[in-house]
């Protein structure tokens, strides 16, 4: 998949509508982080590609990383939840039936690393995927498994959005040395 054809459309429609830059993200950053369907959507290249407008522009930065590492915590847990009740069911759903290989990656990774493998997991598309779910299926205690969910999801969230804010703004100094 071109990453530039889904992320241009959506930078492209944050740039002129503004105002939609949190709920936009919010959404992408749910996305990105629900099981299954982040394999699906490669929102971290329209994160970094929105993280430039807030340098490029007049977008307040702190409303938009709040709603993204809020989409991200939601989406994350929305997958542990679907781990505690669908139990080993969700292996034999697509896509995992059809990458089987994930699966005991993911569990030895959640054996491993406990919950530290939430906050690991967050920053590995294939691992973002899975993890949560996983975690869910292994009944990780629930207050181990938010405490790592929401502070990994506001650490990547600033990341993807600081980013492309930093590169904004490089490539700005870059140009003004240039001139």
């Amino acid at each position: 998949m071109d990453f530039s054809s889904y992320a241009d459309p959506i930078i492209a429609f944050v740039r002129l509508h503004s105002a939609w830059a949190a709920p936009v993200v919010f959404i992408l950053c749910f996305a990105e982080s629900l099981a299954l369907i982040s394999l699906l959507i490669p929102a971290w290249a329209a994160l970094v590609g929105i993280g430039t407008l807030i340098g490029a522009s007049e977008l307040n930065f702190w409303p938009i990383w709040i709603a993204g590492s809020i989409g991200a915590a939601l989406g994350d847990w929305v997958s542990y939840w679907i781990g505690l009740k669908l139990e080993k069911r969700v292996y034999h759903m697509w896509p995992l039936s059809r990458n089987p290989e994930m699966i005991p990656k993911g569990e030895d990774f959640v054996r491993k690393w406990g919950p530290a493998a939430i906050f690991i997991g967050r920053f590995s598309g294939p691992l973002r995927a899975t993890v949560p779910l996983i975690a869910g299926i292994f009944a990780m205690p629930h207050w181990r498994f938010q405490v790592a969910n929401f502070s990994s999801a506001f650490v990547w969230a600033a990341t993807l959005l600081l980013l492309g804010d930093i590169t904004s703004k490089f490539i700005k100094w870059i140009g003004s040395l240039l001139a």
